[in-house]
């Protein structure tokens, strides 16, 4: 893997993991602009970025960590459940449906969904403002909703936002969940990805990788920061365009 390469990954995943717009989908869809093959190399680097992102998030939250919140992280683990469970099951399978037609399909879906949420989204009306607040009954059902991550394209910042905004979480709020909530889904993932390929990170080249990391890590944690100052005085329709105009976009992309 090319230096520049790394550079550019590193920064679509930081970019993209923390936003409803499937950092997955971009991933599969930049790699294969720029030609990159399913080599050994790229595996392990694609698995070292998102190790990347979870560290942006210790970064961003870390006063979360202490023992007072442990409440918080239990609902975080009761939402990880149903997925953990469905990626243990089905794990191979999901994967066979990493593919760019997929994915520009559900982006179109994806973005259609946060239209229509934010249409009928009233102020004032979600009462959950802050992450104390949020029940085991949301948190339950934040975890279901994040099902619909599995299907590249969706999104699983998408998927969570939107579970949270649809039991009653502010838009704020319900960002904030879904950034603790990836820590326990990309740990997860990363590490199975690790076991799965572990022979392959022997013959990887470091720099890459290196590069890679810094590059995710700061932007990761830069856009965790605006994406909250964004969601202060706008709401979540110009992600919702962007998901229909870049699903379009691929679909011209592949059949013209």
């Amino acid at each position: 893997m090319e230096i520049i390469h790394a550079v550019i990954l590193g920064i679509i995943e930081g970019l993209t993991e923390f936003l409803p717009i499937s950092s997955t989908g971009h991933l599969i869809v930049v790699a294969d602009w720029l030609g990159m093959e399913q080599n050994d190399q790229n595996t392990a680097f694609k698995v070292i970025i998102q190790v990347a992102a979870i560290f942006a998030v210790v970064a961003n939250y870390t006063e979360r960590f202490h023992p007072r919140h442990y409440l918080l992280w239990l609902k975080v683990f009761i939402a990880f459940l149903p997925i953990a469970v469905i990626g243990l099951l089905f794990g191979d399978l999901i994967e066979s449906l990493f593919v760019v037609e997929v994915v520009a399909w559900m982006f179109i879906v994806g973005g259609v969904v946060f239209l229509l949420l934010e249409h009928y989204y009233r102020e004032g009306a979600h009462q959950t403002r802050s992450m104390d607040q949020i029940s085991f009954r949301q948190s339950s059902w934040i975890g279901l909703a994040q099902l619909f991550a599995v299907i590249p394209g969706t999104s699983r910042a998408g998927a969570t936002i939107v579970g949270g905004m649809l039991t009653g979480l502010d838009r704020k709020t319900s960002a904030e969940f879904s950034f603790l909530l990836a820590m326990p889904v990309l740990m997860a993932s990363s590490a199975y990805s690790l076991l799965k390929h572990y022979d392959e990170f022997a013959s990887t080249s470091f720099t890459p990788l290196i590069v890679g990391f810094i590059v995710s890590f700061l932007v990761a944690w830069l856009t965790m920061k605006l994406f909250l100052s964004f969601l202060e005085r706008f709401t979540f329709r110009a992600f919702g365009i962007y998901r229909i105009a870049f699903g379009v976009l691929l679909l011209g992309w592949m059949y013209l």
